[in-house]
């Protein structure tokens, strides 16, 4: 006769067991970064308030051949290696990825290419712009690039995250535009995403390698009705916030436009009267040369800001070097 003592170790040898299994099936194995042949980048930048980001995989040349034409037959025998479907509108995707070399082309002519190595490139832009003239809502992109002989097609497309371009959609294309290549005398071995070129409202994007180098222009229209819309969005948010105007107001004081900044230093003291508005109207009503006016409200700003308890000494001798007349 078996004794219960033992049945009961010997359950509790299995929950053990089985609870030691549990716990290696739940612990997640450690991850391991090694170098890669393509390593990862980022380039990006700032149009006004506009953010514009690159993120890409950067791979060599290694004396493969980058351009050119490939068969119909070597495609069919890519598609079925790799066990994807042709592109839409005839377009095969034969990505970079399949390896390229002595063979066929990394980037074939007439076929969607990745635009670079491993992931799909991603762009990613925070507010609606216009890429070669044509409108690109905000959000995040996969890029993707058809070679061609005489011109290249750069797609946007809304699946941001994929694997190259092996399972790319041209149903969720978002923006797709032609553009001439550029051909470069010297050679760079490691593909790049480089932007060289800004001005206020606008940077070009340039994809180099090899001897090649493909541009597009991102462009913010309409910057000042772009800003405005975002501060009275957060105005309606927190209509009883006077730091916010006030905020407005000082950074339209440090690009010295001067009226537009009293006019939002004025809305911050009209929602609440405080030492900080005060203390820069003073500032402001000074820098535009009306210093009875600034004399006038600096003493205010000193009242107000001792009955909140605030420091004044520094913003005091201000004042008094302001009566006295040596500023």
């Amino acid at each position: 006769m078996i004794s219960i003592k033992r049945v009961s170790v010997s359950l509790v040898f299995i929950f053990m067991l089985a609870g030691l299994a549990s716990l290696a099936f739940a612990q997640q194995p450690p991850k391991v970064r090694l170098p890669q042949a393509s390593p990862s980048a980022t380039v990006s930048q700032t149009i006004g308030i506009t953010d514009i980001s690159v993120t890409y995989h950067r791979p060599a040349v290694r004396g493969r051949t980058l351009w050119g034409d490939i068969s119909s037959e070597k495609v069919a025998a890519l598609i079925k290696a790799n066990s994807v479907a042709p592109g839409a509108e005839g377009e095969g995707t034969v990505d970079g990825a399949a390896g390229g070399g002595k063979d066929f082309p990394m980037a074939p002519n007439g076929h969607v290419w990745r635009a670079g190595a491993n992931e799909a490139t991603k762009f990613t832009v925070s507010d609606d712009v216009v890429v070669n003239g044509q409108k690109l809502a905000a959000g995040a992109y996969s890029l993707h690039i058809i070679p061609g002989k005489e011109e290249f097609t750069i797609i946007f497309n809304k699946t941001a995250d994929q694997w190259g371009s092996f399972r790319y959609d041209a149903k969720q294309d978002a923006l797709r535009m032609k553009v001439k290549p550029v051909w470069k005398s010297d050679s760079q071995e490691q593909l790049s995403y480089e932007i060289p070129a800004l001005t206020a409202n606008s940077a070009q994007v340039i994809l180099r390698w090899e001897k090649i180098a493909v541009p597009f222009t991102v462009e913010v229209p309409n910057q000042d009705a772009l800003v405005r819309s975002k501060i009275d969005a957060m105005i309606a948010a927190n209509p009883s916030d006077w730091q916010i105007p006030l905020a407005v107001g000082s950074a339209y004081f440090n690009d010295d436009k001067f009226e537009d900044a009293m006019a939002w230093v004025d809305k911050s003291i009209k929602i609440k009267e405080t030492f900080q508005n005060l203390r820069t109207k003073a500032n402001l009503l000074f820098n535009m040369g009306k210093k009875p006016e600034a004399i006038a409200v600096a003493e205010q700003a000193v009242v107000r800001g001792k009955a909140e308890g605030t420091d004044t000494t520094r913003f005091e001798k201000f004042l008094a070097d302001l009566k006295a007349g040596k500023m």
